[in-house]
């Protein structure tokens, strides 16, 4: 089986599925880590990223990126390991 290369960058094509990367709020992580996850991770700005983490706290949740499962996939394994709570879904 040969391996792809999977670039941050990648586009969906017309006629792909297509997925969402979802983070959902918690009670324990403060807005500085989820800032800087979403900076780190995600490759957000910051401002983008603490518009991110507000809409979390005040809705719930919030998505936070939409693209290719596998990207998307590596990105919510990412997430998770820093504690943070975020699932890909299709939409």
């Amino acid at each position: 089986m040969k391996e792809k290369t999977i670039r941050r960058n990648d586009k969906l094509r017309s006629g792909e599925e297509k997925y969402s990367l979802v983070l959902y709020n918690d009670e324990i992580n403060t807005f500085d880590h989820v800032i800087k996850s979403l900076v780190e991770v995600c490759g957000h700005d910051a401002v983008q990223a603490e518009q991110c983490a507000l809409i979390v706290h005040l809705k719930g949740s919030c998505e936070i990126k939409l693209g290719i499962k596998e990207v998307l996939m590596a990105m919510s394994r990412s997430l998770n390991a820093l504690g943070l709570n975020s699932r890909v879904i299709t939409f």
